[in-house]
């Protein structure tokens, strides 16, 4: 079978598994801390125990996955992920204990967490340089329409008064995970040609990561960029919301959609402008735009406008932070993989993995109480982490080859490269 078309052929799959496993989550992750706290009556303090439980099973499992990941290949590891996963899933909406619930959270976790880099790895082994930016921006786009589908329907099946109710979303849950394993079993994993310019080296180990100062830097820019952004979505930003900005519950799900329907039709549009353009300078723009947004968060909690004003700018704020994911997604994820050398996507793709989670388990934590009583401190703090990303951003640029930067290079200068060839070849026979 011809290469290219063995890669499109798994990358569809890869795709269709990321759509149905952020399907899968939709169902459920909304309503798990009603699931627990209420419908099983075992308190707010569970239900809390239980979200700190997936962040914990996500940094203990992730160090590890890079390396299975490196060793054994990451669709045995996505198998492997999908199974625990279903596994956790279908225990969680049958648990009736604190200590059942726990327990199936840490598999449903570590499952969840262990899929990001294995399917990030899949998807760098069936793209080139060319076509990886566009293939994340998918990843993406499918992952958000998934989501939000997922959570939509998943609204007009529960019923808060009914156990059965939520068994049958987690069971909808792991049948979702399960039938990626049957999808994914049937792909066929071509080995597609890499980007030039990536840092070579022997056998890849944390030592030689860390090595990496180019990934070291992109690494401290992922945490501040989730710990600024994903980590405040529903925790700080949601409580200033409400407490500062006076928003009411609906106008807060009004924000959350507007974020999502930004994603989903501002994606491709951006993917074109994003592709020819440095990509520590996409980053820094996103850093300004984030800027712009906790202007407008500033503006709706703490300026004296009317309730509509208010509520206008604080939907504003998360439509802002949603077209800067949709500058993110077709930039860090193939830089990531860009830096690795030859077969260390995996352990790459992991360590920024663990980083995310590292992100999204400190965020909330801060966030959620200065945005709850220290508001003007709060918008203050996250406007100067946005211009940090800028920053950051800019300055990482400098330790990036130029194909790194800008990877529409790698193609034009085999081209170059082989017209040069050509020319030589004819003044040989001339």
């Amino acid at each position: 079978m011809n290469v290219t078309r063995a890669m499109g052929a798994a990358m569809r799959r890869i795709h269709v598994g990321n759509a149905l496993s952020a399907f899968g989550l939709g169902f459920t992750v909304p309503y798990l801390y009603v699931y627990v706290a209420q419908v099983r009556g075992l308190g707010s303090m569970t239900a809390g125990l239980v979200l700190a439980v997936f962040a914990v099973a996500a940094l203990v499992v992730l160090p590890f996955a890079g390396r299975a990941i490196v060793r054994r290949g990451p669709l045995p590891v996505l198998l492997a992920a999908l199974v625990t996963a279903a596994l956790g899933a279908l225990s969680l909406g049958l648990a009736g204990s604190a200590a059942a619930v726990l327990l199936s959270a840490a598999a449903l976790g570590a499952g969840q967490a262990v899929m990001q880099p294995a399917l990030a790895t899949m998807i760098v082994d069936c793209s080139s340089a060319e076509t990886r930016s566009r293939a994340f921006a998918t990843q993406f786009f499918l992952q958000n329409l998934g989501l939000g589908v997922g959570g939509l329907i998943g609204g007009h099946l529960v019923d808060t008064s009914s156990v059965s109710s939520f068994t049958v979303l987690f069971a909808i849950e792991a049948a979702m995970f399960l039938l990626l394993v049957v999808v994914m079993s049937t792909v066929r994993m071509p080995r597609a040609p890499r980007i030039e310019g990536a840092p070579g080296g022997a056998k890849g180990s944390w030592k030689q990561l860390l090595g990496n100062r180019a990934m070291v830097q992109l690494c401290v820019l992922g945490f501040v960029l989730f710990f600024a952004c994903y980590g405040q979505f529903e925790s700080g930003l949601s409580a200033y919301g409400v407490e500062a900005a006076g928003v009411s519950t609906s106008a807060l799900g009004t924000a959350l959609a507007a974020n999502t329907a930004m994603i989903v039709v501002a994606q491709f549009a951006v993917l074109k402008f994003v592709e020819r353009r440095r990509r520590s300078r996409v980053i820094a723009a996103v850093g300004l735009i984030w800027a712009v947004a906790w202007v407008a968060a500033g503006y709706a909690g703490l300026g004296h406008g009317s309730q509509e004003m208010a509520t206008a700018a604080f939907v504003s704020t998360y439509a802002l932070f949603g077209l800067g994911e949709a500058m993110l997604s077709p930039t860090v994820a193939p830089l990531v993989a860009d830096l690795a050398p030859e077969g260390m996507a995996g352990q790459y793709n992991s360590a920024f993995a663990l980083v995310k989670q590292l992100a999204l388990a400190v965020g909330p934590a801060v966030g959620g109480p200065m945005g709850a009583a220290l508001h003007g401190p709060y918008v203050v703090t996250f406007l100067g982490f946005s211009l940090g990303i800028t920053w950051l951003a800019l300055r990482m640029g400098r330790q990036l080859t130029a194909v790194q930067d800008q990877p529409w290079l790698a193609k034009s200068r085999v081209v170059a490269q082989g017209s040069a060839s050509a020319s030589g070849q004819a003044r040989a026979h001339a």
